[in-house]
């Protein structure tokens, strides 16, 4: 069996449980991938925190622009929905599985999911520094254990998300951010965080975010995508939109997920992209944009100051 866990949770407020089930779970991960086509299904095609890394995508979107009040990710349990997994190390310098499971209410595995930008569940893995970013999206067997394929982790604290809506059940509806922290053994250098800008470059395109964000309101951002100075108009769909747009907060890791305004309606869009943002704290987020180009998928990362 796997490393189903007995607990409640739901994806909006108490997740209590204990895991249950055998499910060993070994993984490790973060780093760089072309295209997601050279990928394993659930193994991540490296996301890293540099920009220019690449990883999975797939078929049909969700709602892109929906107003989510997931909170801040930052329980591993909410509403009776819990975020079962055994680990809580995991190896250094190899590509490893992370299996978990997401338990109900009933303290079973769920394993009815609505489809949310394409996908039944989002995952992503991210350094305590913002560093070694990863967003992947795992497979899930009949029992419920879903298994997420990450790329090498850095020594260091991590904290794994698992973003996920219920299709039936108690949290019919209602959309979840659980997360749990692991640690990678070893020397743990940590990065300083790159000073809050409007623009950086990612492979060759540059990325340019417009918008003045104040905590806990909702605002319009807009980020533009160029290279060689001019204007990026080949955007390919990438989650049912023509890019996906996560942030972490300094410090604390907290979790938002900005979302499209727009869904793909296109085989190419671009170069300006609108997302719906609102961030519930102030202090510095650091901001991972994805997008593809000539079936590439580009990670681009800032700093966003919110006052």
């Amino acid at each position: 069996m796997s490393l189903v866990s007995r607990s409640s949770a739901r994806r909006r407020t108490t997740i209590a449980a204990s895991l249950g089930g055998a499910l060993a779970l070994a993984l490790t991960a973060c780093g760089s991938h072309p295209s997601p086509a050279s990928s394993a299904p659930g193994r991540a095609t490296p996301s890293s925190a540099a920009p220019g890394t690449h990883h999975g995508d797939s078929a049909m979107p969700g709602m892109p622009g929906m107003n989510m009040n997931t909170g801040d990710g930052l329980v591993t349990k909410k509403d009776g929905y819990m975020l079962a997994a055994k680990a809580a190390t995991l190896p250094t310098g190899k590509a490893t599985d992370y299996r978990f499971a997401i338990t109900g209410p009933d303290a079973e595995p769920v394993t009815d999911f609505a489809v949310e930008q394409t996908k039944r569940l989002h995952f992503y893995a991210i350094r305590s520094d913002l560093t070694g970013f990863q967003h992947l999206h795992p497979t899930m067997a009949d029992d419920g254990t879903w298994t997420a394929g990450l790329a090498a982790l850095r020594p260091g604290s991590w904290r794994l998300f698992a973003q996920f809506t219920p299709r039936t059940g108690a949290g019919k509806g209602q959309d979840f951010v659980l997360s749990r922290t692991v640690t990678v053994p070893g020397s743990a250098a940590t990065a300083v965080l790159p000073k809050a800008a409007t623009s950086t470059t990612a492979d060759g395109y540059t990325v340019t975010v417009h918008g003045e964000l104040m905590a806990g309101m909702a605002h319009p951002l807009t980020v533009t995508v160029s290279k060689d100075g001019k204007p990026v108009t080949d955007l390919q769909p990438y989650l049912g939109t023509y890019a996906h747009l996560t942030a972490f907060h300094e410090g604390d890791q907290a979790f938002a997920h900005l979302h499209p305004e727009t869904e793909a309606n296109g085989r190419r869009g671009g170069p300006r992209l609108s997302f719906h943002a609102e961030l519930p704290k102030s202090g510095n987020w650091r901001l991972f944009l994805q997008f593809r180009t000539a079936g590439t998928l580009h990670t681009a990362a800032l700093t966003l100051r919110v006052s």
